[in-house]
């Protein structure tokens, strides 16, 4: 730590943690070697219900089939999972004894796996030790986890590279979540054949996800303006501030998005833009596994947490729901106008990569010409007008707001500072896009 006060307390440094991660075409069908090779005896295989059912799942099943792996199946996970749903999750792995976990599915399950781990490890804390502060007490996770696969089949949450694992929190009807690097899995097996069943809702919005995560990370408050400066490594957060490391991911994860994101949805056919946008994702994840996310993503949650009646296209559920990719989108036209004062080369950089001619732009036009950029995109790909088109209106922004607040561990990332009118402006903004 270093030896005079820094300006505020300042960091000045930062870490790159991430998974191990595998790629190619039928690579799942190592998993029962990397199993054996773990020397698992009792395996813990998590998915949900829609996917139980469909080729990706099968995949993994016949590898531990050849390779004699001893497992149990826990197929009750939650599409945008609560804390209940974490909890009946970790109730199982407790019971089962597991030296090994195996995730198969997108976020939501391989979040799911990543608690049950952590608290199956971990069997006399409490629940909210290590859920994200002001929530939770956000404890330093200092028990040693066991080996966790994770098997991505979505295109999106780059969960399979991260320490990051989000929820519902039912009480506050907001999300929070548990961050911390040992919770990350130990390798991500990113097969594109499984994107392959992904219905083309599904795809738009996850793929609206890494857009997102490479965005808000690219723009993120410089890991050394963050503070405080931790007093023991173990302290400093997953998320950190945009670094030159997590720059190089976010940036090539937008380029491809620029590429693919629109051909993955169209066809679902197009295995070299599939194939791509799940790379995508876990380049993505990379720079925002290590850099953070800031206000699309702060105002997300309670977006999410708060959603009344919608149930969207492609999604085969039984509750309610705003997929995370979409509440994260939603609102990126106003966040990105409203950052742009800070960093504006960024902004008009990002907007550029985005297919923006700025040949005759100004530096100050920035936020305008990225916020355009994004709606055109969206429009595009028929993405519902805004929040009201999901089910809100504006006497809804102080409950929105309400739920913003306690996501200061991203919030807080923001390049430019916010006060609580600010935020209602920027859901009063998001309300219609086009």
């Amino acid at each position: 730590v270093p030896e005079q006060p820094t300006l505020g307390n300042r960091d000045y440094a930062f870490e790159m943690a991430i998974s191990n991660i595998r790629y190619g075409e039928g690579v799942t069908k190592e998993i029962g070697m990397d199993l054996q090779n773990l020397g698992a005896r009792r395996v813990c295989l998590m998915t949900d219900k829609n996917l139980s059912k469909l080729p990706p799942v099968n995949a993994v099943l016949n590898s531990l089939a050849k390779y004699g792996i001893n497992f149990q199946m826990y197929d009750n996970v939650r599409v945008e999972p609560t804390d209940q749903s974490f909890l009946d999750a970790i109730k199982f792995a407790k019971k089962g004894e597991f030296d090994a976990y195996v995730a198969v599915g997108g976020g939501s399950v391989i979040d799911t796996c990543k608690a049950a781990n952590l608290y199956a490890a971990s069997p006399t804390s409490e629940f909210l030790d290590y859920v994200n502060a002001p929530i939770g007490k956000g404890k330093p996770v200092t028990v040693p986890l066991k080996p966790l696969i994770a098997v991505p089949t979505t295109s999106g949450t780059g969960s399979e590279t991260t320490g990051v694992a989000i929820f519902d929190f039912k009480e506050l009807k907001v999300k929070t979540g548990i961050a911390s690097r040992a919770i990350k899995p130990t390798l991500g097996i990113i097969d594109p054949l499984h994107t392959l069943s992904m219905p083309e809702r599904i795809v738009a919005n996850s793929g609206f996800d890494v857009l997102c995560h490479a965005l808000e990370s690219y723009t993120a408050l410089p890991y050394n303006m963050r503070s405080p400066c931790p007093s023991n490594p173990i302290n400093r957060p997953a998320y950190q501030g945009s670094n030159p490391v997590s720059d190089v991911w976010a940036l090539h994860a937008l380029r491809i998005v620029a590429k693919y994101l629109k051909r993955a949805i169209r066809n679902p056919e197009d295995r070299e833009a599939r194939a791509n946008m799940h790379l995508a994702s876990a380049f993505a994840g990379i720079g925002f596994g290590n850099a953070g996310v800031h206000l699309c993503h702060g105002m997300s949650y309670p977006i999410s947490g708060l959603v009344k009646t919608y149930k969207p296209k492609d999604y085969n559920v039984d509750h309610s729901l705003v997929p995370h990719g979409l509440s994260v989108v939603l609102t990126s036209p106003a966040v990105f106008a409203f950052t742009a004062q800070i960093h504006p080369e960024r902004h008009l950089e990002a907007a550029e990569i985005l297919g923006a001619d700025i040949r005759t732009a100004r530096i100050k036009d920035a936020g305008f010409i990225l916020a355009d950029t994004l709606r055109k995109f969206l429009f595009d790909l028929n993405v519902d007008d805004g929040l009201a088109a999901i089910g809100y209106s504006k006497a809804d922004i102080p409950a929105l707001v309400k739920g913003t607040l306690p996501q200061e561990r991203v919030t807080k990332l923001s390049p430019r500072p916010q006060t609580e009118e600010d935020l209602s402006a920027l859901f009063e903004a998001s309300m219609k896009l086009y």
